[in-house]
């Protein structure tokens, strides 16, 4: 696959990742390579990973512990830390080698670290290979408010290898390709009618291809978010919301990012019906096709108060409006919608409904 090229640096597919890297680090003089993993991409990906570095060089793995839970800024002291102890300079490079925890995290450390050392990300899960390692964003959550602190920083390059999807669960394939569907609701509804056909995600290159060239066009034309790229927050003004709330509340299990925004983009559809002009058909089928992959959650009255009071934490806010992203049909969004508060429970009163 063609290499995408971004702002100022570069998209690497598979063999092509490899020797991208190689060439890379052979053309710099990295006084150190540190590359931060969690206990799952240590035992399954980093082994593998290393098989495919040409040349010696000296480098640290730092450990984190996986889970939503952990990307905050306690972990990133403690790497902060663990850089100085080990002799970290501003010539040192970070490699991301996990999902969307590490290379978010990851990245806000590298950027912020001696005020900003190089990093690359290897995303090792589909949610991170189409959406979190790439456009620049790097951040850590605010107690359960979802990426409440960090910098748009651009790495050096990201290199998407699909063989590490071979090491993740179903779960965690569906969690990502949420975000893949949310590229087609809001671009292309040629692409949105070719993933409700996919049945086998070992088939998926080069729809991931097509996904990073969706997100990659949207940032080139808005890299700091003043505009066209808040739509690729569809779905995530009820979903983050949803998402903070079941990782706050220790008497719920916790749902995946991709779990959460597929409710939230069933949701926003129908305000998206009320307020945008999404038809009634458009609506149906997308509700359908999110509930065929992703398992129907109950929300109690408590629970969508709660969730509701949560969305005044939305990072698209201004001037006291929570801001939304809908559809006007399929890839065709809307930006900046305020939504009337009655329109919230009917929303949730639909997603229930058979």
């Amino acid at each position: 696959m063609q290499s995408i090229i971004s702002s100022s640096y570069a998209v690497h597919f598979n063999q092509r990742a490899y020797d991208a890297l190689n060439e890379h680090l052979s053309n710099k003089s990295y006084s150190k390579i540190f590359i931060i993993v969690d206990e799952n991409t240590h035992e399954h990906c980093l082994a593998g990973f290393m098989t495919y570095i040409q040349g010696d060089y000296n480098f640290e793995i730092i450990e984190l512990e996986s889970g939503e839970e952990n990307k905050n800024i306690d972990t990133c002291t403690q790497v902060w830390n663990v850089l100085s102890e080990l002799d970290g300079d501003r010539k040192s490079l970070i490699i991301n080698l996990g999902g969307g925890v590490i290379t978010d995290l990851g990245g806000f450390v590298a950027s912020t670290f001696k005020r900003g050392i190089a990093f690359i990300n290897v995303p090792t899960t589909l949610l991170s290979m189409v959406d979190a390692s790439v456009g620049g964003k790097t951040g850590v959550d605010l107690g359960a408010l979802k990426n409440q602190i960090g910098v748009i920083n651009q790495p050096e390059m990201v290199l998407v290898v699909s063989d590490f999807l071979k090491t993740l669960e179903e779960r965690q394939l569906l969690s990502g390709f949420a975000e893949m569907l949310k590229h087609g609701l809001i671009q292309s509804d040629t692409y949105w009618n070719d993933l409700k056909e996919v049945s086998n995600f070992s088939l998926i290159d080069e729809l991931i291809y097509e996904s990073v060239m969706i997100k990659n066009k949207v940032v080139l034309e808005d890299p700091t978010e003043q505009n066209l790229r808040k739509i690729l927050n569809y779905g995530h003004t009820l979903g983050h919301a949803i998402e903070s709330y079941f990782l706050e509340d220790v008497t719920k299990e916790s749902l995946l990012h991709g779990e959460a925004i597929a409710i939230g983009m069933i949701l926003e559809a129908y305000l998206s019906k009320e307020l945008t002009g999404l038809s009634d058909k458009t609506l149906t089928d997308i509700k359908s096709t999110f509930l065929e992959r992703y398992k129907k959650v109950e929300f109690s009255k408590d629970d969508i108060k709660a969730i509701l009071s949560l969305l005044k934490f939305d990072k698209k806010n201004s001037h006291g409006n929570v801001n939304f992203v809908l559809l006007k049909s399929l890839g065709e969004p809307a930006i900046d919608i305020t939504v009337p508060d009655n329109l919230f429970l009917e929303a949730f009163a639909y997603y229930a409904e058979d």
